[in-house]
């Protein structure tokens, strides 16, 4: 059994399976930030759902293990992998190039994310590039160089996914630049809606706190920062403005997506899916 905090291995159960004429093999699905967490759970689940899936990330031993969970669980689709920088607009070009070459370029996830943990006085500005590059900069390269892809299917229908978060909707201490690139995604997102004509759409998706390396793997930064026990980060900082007290599962993340990009969510365009456990909209 799983600590209340230790990512879960996705299963064929976890997923959320949908009907969708386009959910085949010929379609092809990117998503960023494909070797761990909310990516490899996304990869796997709309590769259950069918799609082609094209995997990338600079971990490419990660990647490798994404490919071999696929293949261990048997998904109807399939998962290729390559890897790229998403600081480098070639490697963006190279990986879109690479989709093209597998089918209809029709979805993409934009999901690679880092944190950073320090007040704004301290924050080191290399970091901040590094992280505006990854999780803003690089989500709009990758929209440039597939929208074009999205529009020259037969029917132009397809659909970006941000993965934004509840700090895409409000701030707190010690994750400027993590808050910045969300709130600037989300930004991106309506941009992109914007400039679609229905068919193809943009959406973001905002969570609380999910099971994933990225989010357990900040806990003792956060305690060490606000003087307090780890145990009281989780119950008091991540879940604390929660009515649902329980962290969301990356697998629960990736029917979002799976969700998003499928027919039934065809009026979701510019909006986002906020599952928040009630942080945002409840108060006591």
């Amino acid at each position: 059994m799983p600590t209340p905090t230790e990512t879960p291995d996705l299963t064929p159960e976890d997923v959320l399976t949908v009907a969708d004429e386009r959910f085949g093999p010929e379609s092809v699905a990117i998503v960023t930030g494909g070797a761990s967490g909310i990516g490899r759970a996304t990869a796997l689940a709309l590769a259950e759902n069918g799609l082609t899936v094209v995997a990338t990330d600079v971990d490419e031993d990660g990647l490798a293990e994404t490919v071999a969970r696929g293949e261990e669980l048997g998904v109807e689709g399939a998962i290729e992998s390559t890897t790229g920088n998403l600081r480098e607009e070639a490697d963006i070009e190279a990986i879109v190039a690479a989709a093209a070459e597998l089918g209809d370029v029709r979805y993409v996830a934009n999901i690679a994310g880092l944190q950073h943990i320090d007040p704004i006085e301290d924050f080191p500005t290399e970091q901040w590039d590094l992280m505006q590059d990854v999780m803003l900069r690089g989500p709009f390269l990758v929209a440039k160089h597939v929208i074009p892809h999205i529009r020259a299917t037969a029917d132009g229908v397809g659909a970006i996914g941000n993965m934004a978060s509840i700090h895409g909707h409000v701030a707190t201490q010690d994750k400027v630049a993590y808050i910045s690139a969300k709130f600037g995604l989300r930004g991106l997102t309506q941009a992109i809606a914007a400039e679609g004509d229905g068919r193809l759409r943009a959406f973001s998706i905002s969570t609380g706190y999910v099971k994933t390396p990225l989010v357990t793997g900040q806990i003792p930064d956060t305690a060490a920062e606000r003087d307090i026990s780890e145990a009281a980060v989780v119950e008091d900082v991540m879940l604390g403005q929660a009515r649902v007290k329980e962290m969301m599962t990356p697998a629960d993340v990736a029917n979002l997506f799976v969700l998003g990009f499928s027919e039934h969510a065809r009026h979701l365009d510019g909006g986002d899916l906020t599952f928040d456990g009630g942080h945002l909209f409840t108060y006591e």
